[in-house]
């Protein structure tokens, strides 16, 4: 029973993917990570290496993996309780981004922690678009909204506390495969949502924004609405979304068309004494 390491996407998915694909709303952060690294490169996410792990028990199966792209704080996918110990005894852990079990008992290893971000995993169960909707129609971002588009990125990681260094990247990366939907009010961009490309099945919402001055008119539900409808009219057996839980609003508006809590993550950062 040991952890393995490695920084090769490919060696790492040939050991753990299966394991993944298993369980792919649980293991959904790794398996979108693993294919950004596999499709635009080892630093798709930053300068960094980086670092991927997977954890066999007695029976020699995957039970535990793990992902790390500098800067930012390791990602676990689903994790066999007997691998947390070895994990922490095998690698320096600089925080973590666990489902809140898992966070909580890595955390409880260290000497003093704080906890950053509280996020709730949703599934799609029977879509429920707003009704009546509101004015307006979404279509398909090209690369004619680009400078919009990274604006609006990064002003939604300014709102939410995420770095803007990688707008570009995103947004080149989500509109070469239709990835980004927008919104319009009389031929006015008033809304934006994305999804991940498909992976084992599923495909997850991510960066829905509206600006402020167009807030409060149910753009934002009727765009993700709009984009959790294609997804899956396109296949995807599994339509996931993160919410932070401290925003109450995007939570309840997610409920109103169709989502249901799945699970929640921790995102932790460990402090020395």
């Amino acid at each position: 029973m040991t952890w393995t390491f490695t920084d090769d996407v490919g060696v790492f998915l040939d050991a753990a993917g299966a394991s993944l694909a298993a369980r792919p709303a649980e293991n959904t952060l790794v398996l979108t990570v693993t294919a950004t690294l596999r499709h635009s490169g080892p630093h798709a996410y930053g300068e960094g290496t980086p670092l991927l792990g997977w954890w066999r028990g007695m029976d020699g199966e995957v039970a535990g993996t793990l992902v790390r792209t500098p800067p930012f704080v390791p990602i676990l996918g689903t994790v066999a309780p007997e691998a947390i110990g070895p994990l922490a005894e095998a690698v320096p852990l600089p925080g973590i981004n666990a489902d809140r079990a898992t966070a909580e008992a890595l955390a409880s290893r260290w000497p003093d922690h704080r906890v950053d971000e509280e996020h709730r995993l949703y599934r799609l169960r029977a879509l429920a678009p707003p009704s009546p909707a509101p004015a307006g129609s979404p279509r398909t971002a090209t690369g004619a909204d680009r400078a919009l588009l990274i604006d609006w990125f990064r002003a939604f990681g300014e709102e939410t506390g995420q770095s803007g260094d990688r707008a570009e990247r995103i947004v080149d990366d989500r509109t070469s495969h239709g990835g980004l939907t927008v919104w319009e009010d009389d031929g006015v961009p008033v809304s934006m949502a994305g999804v991940s490309r498909r992976v084992a099945g599923t495909v997850r919402v991510a960066t829905v924004y509206t600006p402020p001055e167009h807030r409060g008119r149910g753009y934002a539900a009727a765009v993700t609405a709009e984009v959790s409808r294609a997804a899956r009219e396109a296949g995807a057996e599994e339509v996931l979304l993160f919410t932070d839980l401290a925003n109450p609003t995007s939570n309840g508006v997610y409920r109103r068309i169709g989502y249901e809590a799945l699970s929640d993550r921790l995102l932790i950062t460990a402090e020395p004494k």
